[in-house]
């Protein structure tokens, strides 16, 4: 191979970009050849993800890695087929338990039950008997399982929902030991969130441009828009002086358009992948949040209604649901048949989650006012002429 592919980012080094950031960790005996593409392009792709967004790249013989984590959390960084906090918590008493197994060791469901019951940290005890405990063990298991955590050697966990006598064979692979991020200190000495989230504090400070630079293409690449907090927001500054090296790198090492306004930035592509978690996706929500849009814009303009400094606009719980009204009476007929038969409210609750999830609106808990953000402005959707003049109401969105 030419040496010099290895040292510049191509449209190998890109693709292989793409790979890492869209999985949690590529694993050389389910896909070879991405594994090995990768390698081919390690030194240059390492010194990417260090420089620009200060996050590891693992390249280890059987599996590689990128260490991710955000600038800032968001509640859409969930874990998705988990429900509740005990699912959490059981998910990490799993991790405790798979800690003290050997690489290949196998155990049963029965053991990894009595062991979990004596580490719960709880007041609840852990009742195998309950319905609902089982039910949060079956989506820590396959969870664990779908992210080659564990390992099934015999039995299928979901009978375990019916039975808590049902017996499932486990084995632990080797990347169970590499799945939990490395700390440069002692757990045990972490009293709160802010300690986990400010451990980087530890290599350097908070006003070097350093910082300042992972910070910024962090939010830039693993969320889906960065908002300025004000006039004076560093990280907004920092975007505006080298908006131009910024865009150079950003198409360098991906598929992937910079844009920056006044208060908000964002990567945009017009070319779907299936690799990349977009927006708009297939999802019949997606096409509501479209046409809500169009909606917004138009109530905006004829109740001249005036946006924030920040670009927000703040909206009542019942005008929100009188909004979402108006979006199925003008457009409801070629919705899907779940939500041409959902209640108002019911969809008012669905497409605020979603909203909220791709940061296109935000809930005060406080006052229950919503707040839709710039990036809802961004995006706009309408039938087309033909299907609002001869559309079959029973057609599928």
């Amino acid at each position: 191979m030419d040496q010099k592919a290895k040292l510049t980012f191509d449209d190998i080094a890109k693709e292989s970009a793409q790979h890492i950031l869209e999985n949690f960790w590529i694993l050389r005996d389910k896909e070879p050849e991405i594994y090995q593409q990768i390698r081919q392009r390690e030194n240059v792709l390492k010194n990417f993800f260090l420089e620009k967004m200060g996050l590891n790249l693992i390249v280890h013989r059987q599996f590689i890695k990128l260490e991710k984590f955000p600038a800032e959390p968001e509640p859409w960084m969930g874990i998705n087929s988990f429900f509740q906090v005990r699912d959490y918590v059981l998910f990490s008493c799993l991790m405790a338990f798979l800690e003290s197994k050997n690489v290949d060791e196998q155990f049963l469901l029965s053991d990894l039950c009595e062991e979990l019951k004596s580490t719960f940290p709880s007041q609840e005890e852990l009742d195998w008997t309950h319905y609902e405990h089982r039910k949060s063990l079956v989506r820590v298991l396959q969870t664990a399982t779908a992210i080659d955590l564990v390992r099934i050697v015999d039995g299928d966990i979901t009978d375990f929902s019916y039975s808590e006598n049902n017996e499932v064979l486990y084995e632990v692979p080797l990347v169970a030991r590499y799945f939990l991020r490395s700390f440069p200190k002692d757990l045990t000495s972490f009293n709160k969130l802010e300690d986990f989230l400010d451990i980087e504090n530890l290599n350097y400070e908070e006003q070097t441009g350093l910082k300042r630079r992972h910070r910024v293409y962090r939010k830039l690449i693993l969320t889906p828009v960065m908002y300025s907090d004000g006039n004076n927001d560093p990280d907004f500054l920092y975007l505006r002086n080298y908006r131009n090296r910024i865009r150079e790198d950003i198409e360098r090492f991906s598929d992937f358009t910079f844009e920056l306004y006044r208060n908000t930035a964002l990567l945009t592509t017009e070319e779907k992948k299936s690799i990349y978690t977009l927006f708009p996706d297939n999802k019949a929500i997606s096409d509501i949040v479209l046409q809500f849009a169009k909606l917004v814009r138009e109530e905006k303009e004829q109740e001249d209604i005036s946006l924030q400094y920040d670009g927000t606009l703040r909206l009542t719980q019942v005008d929100f649901q009188k909004w979402v009204s108006k979006c199925k009476e003008e457009y409801g007929n070629g919705w899907s048949k779940q939500y041409r038969e959902a209640t108002v409210t019911e969809t008012a609750r669905e497409l605020l989650a979603f909203l909220v999830d791709w940061q296109m609106a935000s809930l005060d808990e406080e006052t229950g006012v919503i707040i839709l953000k710039p990036l809802l402005a961004r995006t706009i959707g309408k039938y087309p002429l033909d299907f609002v003049q001869g559309g079959d109401s029973n057609e599928e969105c």
